[in-house]
């Protein structure tokens, strides 16, 4: 029995277990949770994340150990395969519950759209008598956030994002219903949403008062709504309180420990063998103890600790000077505009980010950009040397009674490399973290983080110079998320992703396409950390200049007085200056990228020229933000 105060602890594990077959998931984990703790848990794809969560909703049973939950909460879960009643609506899936003000909200919100006078005045009145418009509100809020409407429609008509939507509303409206002592389970929340989507559940998870486990990739999320990691490594669990750098940090640290433990034990080891190796057949009952020992050591010994780095110098198709260009290019769909006279010219090296809300168009115009859509009016021209990889939502196309290495290795046996040399097709899948016994399993077999992550990897392996990648990083673990940023950090050619985790598109981005709608498109010059830097400079300045508005007696004697000029000298010169800084680190710039094109560059070449291409990158993001700054100051 555990002897914890339900009042403070919401959960205790002691020595938990679990395996399927022979190997085993985790395996002696213990662990809280108290009130008010915001957990975040990371590993690998197929080393139990999803298992654990399931065991603590009670979905899943443990092998071995124990898991006590205080009998005072409710354990709230969001899967990332949710469970519907297909066949009902929205609206039934969503308020579940048997409660009288569960049961008014949804009798007003299904005669508010069926457009029934007689049934939305009749609710209304049990909404007045059970003063339920409190909830109600909140209820709109998530709708409105999660972009949910339709409620009457099935739930089997749904698409898979809309599917995710509806569910996350309903584990929302679920925890602020009822119980307050609520420990909330997420598995994987933000995939499907995009970002102002995943902003506002950031904001909304930070003003509950919840406890929170949850499973996510993306970075800047864990980093604003936890304040401890933990890790499954190796059947193991182990705990950092603190951020995600923090928990890097500590992480490096034990692993060097770990490093420095297992090369002791090689010594022990060796040591060790030689005795036994001497022994006769005979063994006494010390010698029996001592032989125990050994194979503890040799455990120990043998560990593998390595983590993978992916350094890949890519022997890639070399990119003409005409890459692609667009010119007043239109798309609309009925009445909705997705593009309207849009212009731009692809360079060589480009790193484009492509955001707005979902359903703004972003993945038609990735399909129009590979002719796979075609445009109402415009011209899209492509060069004749640019090969594109696409990587779609749609997931792996192919008969999954193959094995994984057979797969690979009808795309291509090799994979060639820049200083010469190639990749054989077994070599490449161990660097996307797919070692020999996994190769040769079927893909039927594979989870599916594991077959997003074959999917990614094939499109890499057919050596593409034009990267189209559409929310790339969905059910990807943290591991595999490294190795992909590993490689796209090397690529020299263009890249285009729409994405809405925050931290992988600053890492790989250099300026953004901003879908604002109405087939307006913002070419805006930095990540999306600038971008979001910029929208609150901007929103500051707007709400400083309304709150300073003169009455209208002072605004008559203001305009009588000359103008102020909008930029000082000293800052008009200032804009001059960053105008030619930055031409001259763009010139730089090409002809880095020109340069590391070359196929007869020494190594050590390449790394010099690597280290300036990512300072010069580094300089013009910092003097495009400034240029913009001023640019706006001087057209207000």
């Amino acid at each position: 029995m555990f002897s914890y105060l339900c009042g403070m602890h919401y959960v205790s594990a002691e020595g938990l277990g679990k395996s399927f077959g022979i190997n085993p998931l985790f395996d002696n984990i213990s662990f809280h949770i108290e009130s008010g703790d915001k957990v975040a848990l990371i590993a690998k794809n197929g080393t139990g994340k999803s298992t654990l969560l399931k065991i603590l909703a009670g979905k899943e049973t443990v092998d071995r150990g124990k898991v006590w939950i205080s009998k005072e909460i409710t354990v709230a879960f969001f899967e990332q395969e949710p469970r519907f009643q297909e066949e009902l609506s929205v609206l039934d899936n969503i308020f579940h519950h048997k409660h009288p003000v569960i049961a008014a909200i949804k009798a007003f919100e299904a005669a508010s759209e069926s457009g029934d006078t007689d049934a939305l005045m009749t609710s209304i009145d049990q909404m007045d008598h059970l003063s339920a418009w409190d909830f109600d509100a909140k209820v709109k809020q998530i709708f409105s956030r999660l972009n949910i409407d339709h409620l009457i429609q099935a739930v089997k008509n749904l698409s898979g994002g809309q599917r995710k939507r509806v569910a996350l509303a309903r584990t929302l409206i679920d925890i602020g219903f009822g119980n307050p002592e609520v420990l909330l389970i997420m598995d994987e929340p933000t995939n499907h949403l995009d970002i102002e989507m995943v902003e506002w559940l950031e904001n909304y998870l930070n003003q509950q008062n919840i406890t929170l486990l949850l499973v996510s990739h993306d970075r800047y999320f864990l980093d604003n709504v936890c304040n401890e990691i933990w890790e499954m490594d190796r059947s193991s669990l182990y705990e950092y309180k603190g951020d995600y750098e923090n928990y890097l940090e500590k992480k490096a640290a034990r692993i060097d420990s770990d490093l420095a433990s297992i090369d002791k034990a090689k010594n022990l080891y060796r040591k060790e063998l030689e005795w036994m190796l001497k022994q006769p057949k005979a063994r006494t009952t010390k010698s029996k103890s001592r032989q125990d020992s050994f194979y503890e050591v040799e455990a120990k010994a043998k560990q593998n600790l390595d983590e993978q780095k992916l350094k890949l110098e890519m022997k890639m198709s070399r990119l003409g000077g005409k890459v692609a260009e667009l010119k007043k290019v239109n798309k609309s769909f009925g009445d909705k505009i997705i593009l309207k006279g849009f212009d731009y010219t692809f360079k060589r090296g480009d790193r484009i980010g492509v955001v707005g809300k979902n359903g703004s168009g972003k993945t038609t115009f990735l399909n129009m950009l590979q002719g796979l859509e075609p445009a109402d009016s415009g011209k899209i021209n492509i060069g004749d040397t640019v090969v594109f990889g696409n990587y779609s939502q749609l997931g792996l196309q192919v008969k999954e009674d193959k094995r994984v290495i057979e797969f690979v290795k009808d795309i291509a046996e090799s994979f060639p490399l820049a200083g010469g040399g190639s990749l054989s097709a077994g070599q490449f899948l161990n660097l996307f973290l797919f070692p020999p016994d996994k190769q040769y399993t079927y893909i039927s077999s594979l989870s599916g983080g594991e077959k997003k992550r074959l999917h990614l990897l094939s499109i890499l392996f057919r050596n593409p110079n034009f990267l189209i990648l559409d929310e790339p990083t969905n059910d990807l673990d943290l591991p595999t998320l490294s190795v992909l940023e590993n490689f796209l950090l090397d690529f020299q050619g263009c890249l285009v992703m729409v994405s809405h985790d925050r931290y992988f598109m600053d890492r790989m981005v250099e300026h953004l396409f901003i879908f604002e709608g109405e087939g307006i498109i913002r070419d805006f010059p930095g990540n999306y950390g600038l971008y979001q830097q910029w929208l609150k400079t901007k929103d500051s300045a707007s709400s400083t200049t309304e709150s300073r508005a003169p009455s209208p007696v002072i605004v008559k004697e203001v305009a009588n007085r000359p103008a102020k000029p909008k930029l000082s000298y000293k800052e008009k010169k200032e804009l001059e200056i960053l105008e030619k800084e930055m031409e001259v680190l763009s010139r730089e710039k090409e002809n880095i990228t020109e340069r590391l094109h070359a196929q007869s560059l020494a190594y050590e070449e390449v790394q010099q020229l690597s280290a300036r291409f990512n300072t010069i990158t580094e300089n013009l993001q910092t003097k495009e933000f400034r240029w913009l700054e001023l640019s706006e100051m001087q057209e207000s």
